[in-house]
């Protein structure tokens, strides 16, 4: 059962994500863009982290987050913004959605691993 879904329209970057993230023991699932994570998400209830970028086909980050939150009534889960977006009114939105945290790409993985292991609730 994933434990962290990793959003992003770029295969490269899912790719990248999801690999470090299982070589470090967590269990991943992947979507494409938003409408795909929010049927990842609805598929598998075991997902405790949402790893998303923002600009995607389809449906972006931010609109995925808000569907999350209210259209689906989860609050438990946790939404990270793995970005290259940084701008205030951008993050401002994500908090009032109820986005977790923000992530700026590039990103160093290995800083990353003790934040993320405590956002699913393993550390």
């Amino acid at each position: 059962m994933a434990q962290v879904l990793v959003v992003d329209d770029s295969a490269t970057m899912r790719e990248i994500v999801a690999s470090f993230l299982s070589k470090n023991g967590f269990e991943v699932a992947v979507a494409t863009d938003g409408r795909d994570g929010l049927a990842q998400l609805s598929q598998n209830p075991g997902i405790r982290l949402v790893l998303s970028d923002i600009n995607m086909p389809n449906m972006d980050g931010l609109t995925m987050a808000e569907k999350i939150r209210s259209d689906m009534g989860n609050t438990d889960v946790r939404i990270v913004m793995l970005t290259t977006e940084d701008n205030a009114a951008m993050r401002a939105r994500g908090k009032a959605i109820g986005v977790t945290g923000w992530i700026v790409k590039p990103f160093k993985g290995e800083t990353l691993l003790g934040p993320l292991r405590k956002l699913c609730g393993l550390g």
